[in-house]
């Protein structure tokens, strides 16, 4: 088990957050600086619909791929399936799920999933917060003079944040696994 890269609390921490689809994949780099969340790359991956799955797949791994040999993130944290009515997009978006986690722990990052509710709670403060409070903000939380756009590349800064909130709990606990400590 690698330490985990927020416990090198001198060290600039990268997260890539992502918002996973195989038409739209989106993405958000958060860098922190100063224990503040910076937008350093939002946006969305895209891929031909009218292209085989395969060639769209293999399209969507090398960008995820030229993404994090630019951005070299510590975190890959993406917004997990967790139900879809239509079976083939809910196929697509277990394949670029699946995707951002083989680049992502291929690169060395640490790779964790949030549900949408989790997101939403942890950015919004409310786990039914519909699209546009969410791109707000997000906007708020990264002093962005507008929300993020589409909304894919919002989701995926929010998944990003998401994953900034609960890092010193996820810390706390592993500290309390490796050393053993007791109540």
């Amino acid at each position: 088990m690698q330490p985990s890269p927020l416990s090198r609390s001198l060290e600039p921490v990268f997260v890539l957050g992502i918002d996973p689809g195989l038409s739209r994949c989106g993405y958000g780099v958060l860098e922190v600086i100063d224990r503040r969340p910076v937008a350093k790359a939002i946006g969305v991956l895209k891929t031909p619909p009218d292209a085989a799955i395969p060639e769209r797949l293999a399209g969507l791994q090398k960008e995820l791929r030229a993404l994090i040999s630019e951005f070299r993130p510590d975190v890959v944290a993406i917004e997990r399936v967790f139900f879809q009515v239509n079976v083939q997009t809910a196929i697509g978006v277990a394949q670029a799920a699946g995707l951002a986690m083989a680049e992502g722990s291929a690169a060395g990052a640490h790779v964790v999933e949030y549900t949408p509710n989790q997101v939403k709670e942890a950015v919004a403060g409310w786990g039914a917060a519909p699209k546009e409070q969410m791109q707000q903000m997000v906007q708020s939380l990264l002093g962005l003079a507008e929300p993020p756009q589409p909304a894919d590349a919002a989701d995926a800064a929010a998944v990003a944040l998401c994953h900034l909130a609960h890092a010193p709990m996820q810390a706390a606990v592993q500290r309390r696994v490796v050393t053993g400590a007791k109540r």
